[in-house]
């Protein structure tokens, strides 16, 4: 049996639930800074918001770090492929064309989560908005630009 790309292997086993709660996380293509720009972070940003204005998930926390981002969502519509493939590329486009980049931007697939209990929910969103902190990118979490959370 040949061996599976780091990828394909994600998504085996990877089913989507709708209402359920997910952490979904992105790297850029070789965990390239891309967004040191913040510029360039609120593009991917957009996208999320995209996705919940046209209903697919709500977006419940997120942080667009330098090389990747963390998307806590609660799925509506579609499956997480279908989602994660509409905010890669969209965003893939906005970017390349307002930076003058061309190619890819995000190395391929995506890790899900699926949150099981409500109490793993609000420690998942701190998680999420405190990697500035950790990462040593802020002193305080107000100082970041690239976060959101609805309960804040």
């Amino acid at each position: 049996m040949p061996e599976l790309s780091a990828s394909h292997r994600l998504r085996i086993g990877r089913y989507a639930e709708h209402n359920r709660i997910y952490l979904l996380t992105a790297n850029t293509l070789k965990r390239e800074p891309v967004f040191r720009d913040y510029r360039l972070g609120r593009l991917v940003v957009h996208q999320f918001r995209q996705a919940q204005v046209q209903g697919f998930a709500d977006s419940l926390a997120f942080v667009v770090m330098p090389d990747h981002f963390h998307w806590l969502i609660q799925l509506h519509k579609g499956s997480l492929s279908q989602l994660m493939c509409q905010a890669k590329s969209l965003s893939t486009r906005s970017i390349n064309g307002t930076s003058g980049r061309a190619g890819s931007l995000w190395q391929q697939g995506f890790h899900d989560h699926a949150l099981r209990r409500e109490e793993e929910l609000l420690r998942v969103a701190r998680y999420v908005v405190a990697n500035p902190l950790r990462a040593g990118l802020v002193e305080k979490l107000g100082d970041y630009p690239l976060w959101d959370a609805v309960w804040i």
